[in-house]
């Protein structure tokens, strides 16, 4: 008999998982990678998923100085990803309507749809940096000036939820 640490790596996942489930792991589409977007003015979010489609990570957070600036820069993170789709925040009011942010953001979407073929979500982006700053001080941290520790994790919690619902339904 031998044991698991003398396996291959896909002896493994077949043991474990099944046949079924272990082709299934082995035949998704690469091309299921997921960019979200935190908008702002000055810092923009940025988180990803991983090919499954199923994991959110941080990616970074851009500081510019123009919107103009933010388009290039995203264009370029973009044809470096190539996302299947881009996912950004929309900060909703509490009653569902949209907030004086989500015109802005509207036009952001609108610019950025010019340079991205894809498809384009936008994704309620509510507490999301409420929750961030949760999970910040959770772990002993405190924000302090590393603003961009915000805006990347509320990209990456914008895109958690977007990636949740979308393999739910």
């Amino acid at each position: 008999m031998t044991s698991l640490a003398a396996k291959s790596a896909p002896d493994i996942l077949f043991d474990s998982l099944g046949p079924d489930s272990y082709f299934s792991l082995m035949l998704y589409s690469p091309d299921q990678i997921v960019l979200a977007i935190d908008y702002g003015s000055r810092r923009i979010g940025l988180a990803r998923s991983d090919p499954t489609g199923l994991i959110a990570s941080p990616v970074g957070t851009l500081e510019v100085k123009s919107k103009r600036e933010a388009l290039a820069r995203l264009q370029k993170l973009i044809e470096e990803i190539a996302p299947s789709a881009v996912v950004v925040g929309y900060p909703l009011l509490a009653s569902g309507d949209k907030s004086d942010k989500c015109f802005e953001i509207d036009r952001f979407i609108e610019q950025l749809a010019q340079r991205y073929s894809g498809p384009i979500h936008r994704v309620d982006e509510a507490h999301s940096s409420i929750e961030a700053h949760r999970i910040i001080h959770a772990h002993g941290k405190r924000v302090g000036r590393q603003k961009k520790r915000i805006d990347k994790l509320a990209a990456v919690i914008i895109l958690q939820r977007y990636l949740d619902e979308t393999k739910s339904c």
